[in-house]
């Protein structure tokens, strides 16, 4: 996942540079520094914890050595700041180089509220107390960025759960109904990766291919679903309009088995689905033996799906569920991939929902929608310290600004217990140690404890409140 430079591995450049000033700001006699990382709020309810553990296999399980010193200074120097060399070069004798630090967190894959404890983090070296903030930068960006997208994904998949509910007979279809289009809109091949194993916690659908090798490489997961045979618009144009229906004609008779995906929006949607499809095709699609998926690419993301529904409904006809609601001929769906946000998706199946259609007959794509239209304020991720010990006296200390409650952070050592079926962080002395949600997870270069991707998945799918995810349009639309 890393380039081959040896900067990208170096923990003493993963940082703002003016972190490197910092370990001689703290009061004398500093022994001890513990911070915490937590969502204090924003587009959502709670969060999907997820994504540590990658971070703790690829980072900070990987000593650092002399060399990595050399390449700091030189990168830090370079930029005018500060950089004290020996206490690094201390750190690689005393430790081998490993960050003598530990962590504890929630079990990844659990939904937690917002303004709780997810990750804490203390030096255990008391030479070294400056460590916890040393490594803020590129800890909580490791959490937030993961987190967000799973909790996206997480409440999609909430609110399909309703729908299919209310309108569909296959509700153990639900982990195949949002796929991950977000490989070619993410800014990097390891946001691709990170984001990509976030959303496969809750959908096993997903293009996205570095997101399945982060899944397997840190997590053991098995592989997701892709799209299997689907046309895209160079396949088609290559041909010219006069030979668009050759072009699915081809398909169809090539996939003998799977899914047949035809790319309907390249010249005119409405005229290849109705005349097309629904009737040049006809036969061909409704004795295909597999499964056969006409794509919506282009125009109102909620209105022409629909739209298509109907219009296939009304060549290849349509039956009444269990529940009152039209369906296609099983061999037929509708995929939606192009423009899709969170509000949009909601008001696509509401739209489905109004016209009496099921649910389970669109299949949607999302790409920057899930993986890139997401930042540390969608959850308002932040890390604070929260105590520090002084010549072996602990004391709790906090951020409070008052012109911004939201920023008030925690004080103390932190616990967070699950009672009653909620959350609640509490201060570490007040409860029995095996109370603690929390579980320690690394210390001084060594996991303590490795996930496996399906307990991410089972625990993702437990029951909770349903004040975790009931959101307004405004709020899915952030």
């Amino acid at each position: 996942m890393r380039a081959q430079s040896p900067n990208w591995r170096n923990m003493i450049v993963n940082v703002d540079s003016y972190k490197n000033t910092h370990h001689s700001m703290y009061p004398a006699g500093t022994e001890y520094v513990s911070s915490y990382i937590e969502s204090r709020g924003g587009a959502y309810p709670a969060s999907l914890f997820v994504g540590l553990q990658a971070f703790l296999r690829e980072y900070l399980m990987h000593p650092l050595t002399v060399e990595d010193v050399h390449e700091a200074e030189n990168v830090h120097r370079a930029m005018n700041v500060p950089f004290n060399r020996n206490i690094w070069i201390d750190l690689i004798n005393d430790h081998n180089g490993f960050l003598p630090i530990a962590i504890e967190a929630v079990p990844e894959g659990s939904v937690v509220p917002t303004r709780n404890v997810l990750v804490q983090v203390i030096n255990t070296d008391p030479r070294y107390p400056w460590l916890p903030s040393f490594i803020e930068t590129a800890l909580l960006r490791a959490v937030w960025y993961p987190t967000s997208v799973a909790t996206i994904s997480w409440n999609i998949k909430q609110n399909l759960r309703e729908l299919f509910e209310r309108t569909s007979d296959f509700p153990q279809l639900l982990r195949g109904y949002l796929h991950d289009y977000g490989a070619r809109g993410v800014s990097s091949h390891e946001s691709a990766a990170i984001g990509g194993l976030a959303h496969l916690v809750n959908f096993d659908q997903s293009d996205t291919v570095p997101g399945y090798i982060a899944a397997r490489q840190w997590y053991n997961a098995s592989a997701p679903n892709g799209t299997s045979a689907f046309q895209e618009h160079t396949n088609t144009i290559a041909f010219g309009p006069e030979n668009e229906a050759n072009t699915f004609r081809a398909l169809l008779a090539n996939t003998t088995v799977g899914v047949a995906g035809l790319l309907c929006d390249t010249y005119d949607h409405e005229n290849a689905v109705r005349n097309i499809v629904g009737k040049e095709l006809h036969d061909e699609v409704a004795s295909f033996p597999g499964l056969v998926v006409i794509r919506c690419d282009s125009g109102d993301p909620v209105q022409v799906p629909a739209d298509t529904i109907e219009w296939l409904m009304e060549d290849f006809g349509s039956t009444d569920n269990s529940k009152g609601f039209r369906q296609l001929p099983p061999n037929i769906r509708v995929v939606q991939g192009d423009g899709l946000t969170p509000a949009s998706h909601a008001a696509l199946y509401a739209e489905l929902e109004h016209r009496g259609i099921a649910a389970d007959n669109l299949i949607c794509g999302m790409g920057g929608g899930l993986l890139q239209r997401v930042n540390r304020d969608t959850l308002n991720f932040g890390m604070k310290a929260s105590a520090i010990c002084v010549s072996g006296s602990w004391r709790g200390i906090q951020k409070s600004p008052k012109g911004d409650p939201m920023k008030r952070s925690k004080a103390g050592r932190l616990a967070l217990i699950h009672v009653d079926g909620d959350y609640k962080t509490v201060a570490r002395e007040t409860i029995p140690a095996d109370e603690n949600v929390l579980v320690p997870v690394f210390r001084n270069g060594k996991l303590l404890r490795m996930w496996d991707f399906e307990e991410l998945k089972a625990r993702s799918e437990q029951p909770v409140p349903q004040s975790y995810y009931r959101t307004d349009e405004t709020t899915l639309s952030r």
